[in-house]
């Protein structure tokens, strides 16, 4: 029989009082986000992708509506397995060993992201890692909550993935506004547009810049490129181009970037139709077809794939000998997908005009 406390005076007021507590950090904290609504995240890592390498520094700092910093956070992390070449990250195994574990600074990491726009240089990547990193430390937090509640008979929130409102790649911005670039790296783009930045070339120097420095510098670039070179707020409410992503929206690939569903659902998809083979300029697509979108285009790849999958094409990530075509709009001084198709005799066609051709008339493919 469950029985009710009867409520007195007193719990009524620990009650009131209690939601009036709550009602007070709910106001703190939005005034928070309203003074700094954005936030960079900077990483390094032992290797590339998040599936298979580990991050072993994060770098973060809040920004104002007007790009003037206001809470710094940076941490070494020590992954517990191999920190991979010094010359990857500046970190040398004794520092990275020295580091402290993700778990251990994931609610510092949800504090500075949770509510605010995330600025980051190559979104697929870096937020492929925090979330990759995030879950890993919310199943370890896990483990140890039931084993401390067990000994202790108390609860204690394992953590959550970071938060943010909205994502904004300020290197897929660069692409959206049809910047050509030479370096893709955060200090190739920001030298590209015009700011004052440290070569990304490696050399001798940069071996004796403490990685702290390094990665403050390269989350500053971040900064500069959104509120200076691409316009920052006022661009956002002009509605110019920008490479914004949804949180909610977005999957890990088989290799941990963080990419849309449809993206990650395209590639994935069942091949319902036989390859018919390499696209001919001035004939129609057929079902069946095999597109690959090279980054060096204006439109969002989205817009691309799912006009692709609308027709009965099939897309893939990597590009091989059985692609049929590449959408890019570099024609010249090839470089990546676009130049390995060049090479494989692939046609290249551009992202407005591919858009035109696949809104035409497609041949009927041959079933699997």
């Amino acid at each position: 029989m469950t029985t009710t406390r009867p409520e007195t005076p007193d719990t009524a007021d620990e009650r009131s009082g209690g939601n009036r507590d709550r009602e007070q950090r709910r106001r703190d904290r939005a005034a928070e986000i309203s003074a700094a609504p954005y936030v960079v995240a900077a990483i390094q890592s032992t290797g590339i992708h998040p599936s298979t390498a580990r991050l072993v520094a994060i770098d973060l700092v809040t920004y104002s509506p007007t790009g003037e910093e206001v809470d710094t956070y940076h941490a070494v992390l020590n992954p517990g397995t191999d920190p991979g070449p010094p010359h990857l990250h500046g970190l040398s195994p004794a520092e990275v060993h020295a580091g402290q574990r993700f778990d251990n600074v994931l609610r510092s990491v949800t504090r500075l992201i949770d509510g605010r726009t995330l600025l980051v240089h190559n979104a697929p990547r870096v937020w492929g890692f925090i979330v990759s990193e995030s879950r890993r430390a919310i199943r370890h937090n896990t483990n140890r909550t039931s084993r401390g509640r067990r000994a202790r008979g108390r609860k204690r929130s394992p953590g959550h993935v970071p938060r943010p409102t909205a994502i904004i790649d300020t290197l897929a911005t660069a692409r959206r506004r049809s910047v050509r670039l030479d370096d893709t790296r955060i200090r190739g783009v920001a030298r590209t547009l015009g700011l004052d930045a440290p070569t990304p070339v490696a050399s001798v120097e940069r071996t004796d810049v403490r990685e702290s420095e390094h990665t403050r510098t390269d989350n500053r670039l971040i900064a500069q490129l959104f509120f200076d070179a691409y316009g920052g707020p006022a661009a956002l409410d002009e509605q110019l181009p920008f490479a914004i992503l949804d949180p909610g929206n977005l999957h890990g690939d088989r290799f941990g970037l963080q990419r849309s569903h449809l993206r990650v659902d395209a590639a994935d998809a069942e091949r319902r139709f036989v390859n018919p083979g390499p696209w001919q300029r001035g004939r129609p697509l057929t079902e069946g077809m095999e597109i690959v979108v090279s980054p060096e285009i204006a439109t969002d790849p989205d817009e691309i794939i799912a006009a692709a999958v609308g027709a009965n094409l099939n897309y893939s990530e990597k590009l091989t000998r059985a692609t049929s075509l590449v959408v890019c709009n570099q024609t010249v001084e090839l470089s990546g997908k676009a130049m390995h198709a060049a090479r494989k005799g692939i046609p290249l066609i551009s992202d407005s005009a591919f858009l035109e051709v696949v809104a035409g008339d497609i041949v009927p493919g041959t079933r699997e």
